[in-house]
Formats: C-alpha cells, sequence, structure tokens
C-alpha cells in the first residue's frame, strides 16, 4: 500500500511539474524576506549607531520600486548615484527617537556584504539614552510578509524584538 501511494505521489509530481510552471525560480530567490536593524550606544562616542543589513535583491527592488530607477548596488560605477537611493530610503523607512526627542541620523555609506547590504548611519553627540523608539519600516514597501529584526543595546544591556508585518514600532527602556 505504502509503495502504491509513493508511486502515485511521485506521478502527481511529474505531471505537476509538466503543467503550466515553465519559469522556475530566479537562482537569487529566497522565501525569508528579512532585515535586521543594530542600533548601539557608543560610551566613547556618545552616538547612537546604526547598522542595517538587508538582501542585496530585495534592497534593489525596494529602492526600484520607491523610485522608478533601475537600482543595482554590486556596481562600483554606480556607486554615487546609489548612495543617494540608500539614503533617502533609508531616511523615510527608518527613525528613532531617544527619550522624547527625535533622533536624526547621518547616512555615512554602504556596503555589499556576500548576499546582503550593510548600511551605517549616526547620530549627533547625545546623553546616554534611557529609552529608545524605533520605527522601522524597510521593505514594507515590497512584501508583505517582511520580517524587521530589530536589536538595540545600551551599556552593555541589548534588548531584541521582531517586527512582523505590518508592526513597525518598538520601545526599549534601559
Amino acid at each position: 500500500m505504502t509503495a502504491l501511494l509513493g508511486k502515485s505521489l511521485l506521478y502527481c509530481y511529474i505531471f505537476l511539474g509538466t503543467l503550466g510552471f515553465d519559469k522556475p525560480a530566479p537562482a537569487n530567490f529566497h522565501p525569508l524576506h528579512v532585515s535586521t536593524t543594530d542600533i548601539s550606544f557608543n560610551a566613547q562616542d556618545n552616538q547612537v549607531e546604526v547598522i542595517l543589513t538587508i538582501f542585496t535583491d530585495d534592497f534593489e527592488s525596494a529602492l526600484e520600486k520607491q523610485f522608478h530607477t533601475k537600482a543595482d548596488l554590486t556596481k562600483p560605477d554606480a556607486h554615487a548615484a546609489m548612495d543617494a537611493l540608500v539614503k533617502n530610503y533609508v531616511n523615510a523607512h527608518v527613525q528613532l527617537k531617544a527619550g522624547t526627542t527625535a533622533l536624526p541620523l547621518n547616512y555615512i555609506g554602504f556596503e555589499i556584504n556576500r548576499e546582503a547590504v550593510n548600511v551605517y548611519l549616526e547620530s549627533a553627540k547625545i546623553a546616554v539614552p534611557k529609552k529608545i523608539d524605533a520605527d522601522v519600516s524597510l521593505l514594507h514597501n515590497l512584501y508583505n510578509d517582511q520580517l524587521n529584526i530589530v536589536h538595540m543595546t545600551v551599556a552593555g544591556n541589548r534588548k531584541s524584538a521582531k517586527l512582523d508585518y505590518p508592526t513597525r514600532k518598538i520601545e526599549q527602556v534601559f
């Protein structure tokens, strides 16, 4: 009986494989839509430092969708043009507050790290924050299953949270 069922499933799989599924998944396809946002207070410099890590293909698609232009983050000769897109995108999709005060972030730049992009930001000098609020909507303009993981570290105390689409806000008290 098990052999018969196994054969039936195999035949169904072969039959379904020949139907209208003529497009294989793209080579860079991945079923998980996730980014990480690492927010750390640097006590030596009295600044908040942020590192965003986003899959390159997803990030390029989000940039193209938002700015209606071709995005290629891997080409060195297009880096300056891509800097402007990345900066504008990040400014629209990542906001922080330290206490009750908005915390403007200065864009430092981005780099490719294997199949991901790291984007670097930092704040001006501030006092040690007792509370940090983050509004992170990275790739919300692209995927309705987006997961943004947010890590916050102040004085060695690290707190993490996951933001499942459409959730975009998190508050941590230190």
